[in-house]
């Protein structure tokens, strides 16, 4: 699909983690552009099954189209699944709430072995936000 003649394409990416782990972006030698949203993750019930629900806040003075919700989770550092949401269009200074659901054998898999007693189950969620503007 073309993109319009006054079109922006952007995504940001966030982490949250049950864990208290420092996420420590390392630095590039190109600026980037400033992003118009900030997000929160949270954890809804996550045993064999997963939910993440995460809140997209418009910080900018735009409307922000097509926004979607990617994200990844990790138990213990091992990738168990990715689930994604549509979350449709925020307006100038709103906020959105988007969640999606992770129901995998390996998600099941680990759950197991924490009620086994093999191993831990610190979960670990990356999200990407992706959306449209115009300037």
């Amino acid at each position: 699909m073309a993109t319009p003649a006054g079109a922006s394409t952007t995504a940001s990416t966030t982490a949250a983690s049950f864990t208290p782990v420092s996420v420590s972006a390392a630095g590039t030698a190109t600026t980037a552009a400033r992003q118009l949203i900030r997000t929160k993750v949270y954890f809804g019930r996550c045993k064999d099954t997963c939910r993440i629900n995460v809140r997209i806040t418009n910080i900018s003075r735009t409307y922000l189209y097509r926004v979607k919700l990617n994200a990844r989770l990790s138990v213990n550092g091992r990738s168990v699944g990715s689930c994604y949401d549509y979350v449709g269009t925020i307006k100038p200074r709103k906020v959105r709430y988007a969640a999606c659901t992770v129901r995998t054998r390996a998600l099941t898999q680990r759950w197991n072995n924490y009620l086994d007693g093999w191993a831990s189950f610190n979960r670990y969620a990356r999200t990407s936000v992706a959306y449209r503007y115009y300037r």
